[in-house]
């Protein structure tokens, strides 16, 4: 945890926060990062500003801080990404990654190849997204929430709603037979990559009539917890 992220119902008087020492946390300023009262600390509230806390107060059930919210958090990603549902097994680090890297519009569909039982995993919970998210930000110090989206019909999805995804954005799809090579430009990008085993060749059509152009990165097959940050990181970073 490189940032104490906070929720806005958290602090009270706008600069002093109180945390339970049962809170996960709480637990993680004490044992691992061993801080005493008078340390301070990276902090940040949930959809706002950033800043420093100090550590005031350690009583037998609580921690309390005082805050400087003064920071603003780092500049979102100018990207929407759209994902074949991952198996579930991965998807925490799916999300914690998306997070991490600055991603803050995430569009979770469903393709041919897409398991349908991975529909039902409990990791597709709002909450439980919620809280993968979060980490994700504790670990890059930011404090914007993703967006997710969940779409399960494809057709209806690239008929219905991409073209307003696409709306003055440059549309890429992942696609290993694809001609061209990684787009250069990053501004404005919605980038698509399938599930394990990637889009049948009804969807590279559909997605291609909708206005995106296909391409690969290179001559290795990479499951998806690995093309996502290899992506935006050759992008954006």
């Amino acid at each position: 945890m490189n940032l104490l992220l906070l929720a806005p119902e958290e602090i009270s008087d706008r600069s002093t926060a109180r945390l339970l020492r049962s809170d996960r946390r709480a637990v993680h300023i004490c044992q691992v990062l061993k801080l005493q009262p008078g340390d301070n600390l990276k902090v940040g509230v949930i959809g706002g500003n950033m800043g420093v806390a100090r550590y005031e107060v350690a009583s037998p059930d609580s921690l309390t801080f005082s805050l400087v919210l003064d920071q603003s958090p780092p500049p979102p990603l100018d990207l929407t990404l759209i994902v074949g549902l991952p198996r579930p097994k991965t998807m925490r680090r799916v999300i914690q990654s998306i997070a991490a890297l600055g991603v803050k519009d995430l569009i979770l569909l469903n393709t041919y190849k897409v398991e349908k039982s991975y529909w039902q995993s409990p990791w597709l919970q709002a909450e439980t997204l919620h809280e993968q998210c979060l980490l994700g930000l504790e670990q890059a110090m930011d404090t914007a929430v993703p967006r997710i989206r969940q779409f399960k019909l494809f057709k209806p999805f690239v008929e219905d709603t991409l073209p307003e995804v696409l709306h003055h954005r440059s549309g890429w799809f992942a696609h290993p037979k694809a001609e061209h090579g990684i787009p250069s430009d990053a501004e404005r990008l919605v980038l698509a990559i399938g599930p394990e085993g990637g889009f049948t060749p009804y969807e590279v059509g559909k997605l291609t009539e909708a206005g995106m152009q296909g391409f690969h990165l290179g001559p290795r097959i990479l499951r998806v917890e690995t093309v996502i940050p290899s992506l935006v990181g050759r992008l954006f970073l």
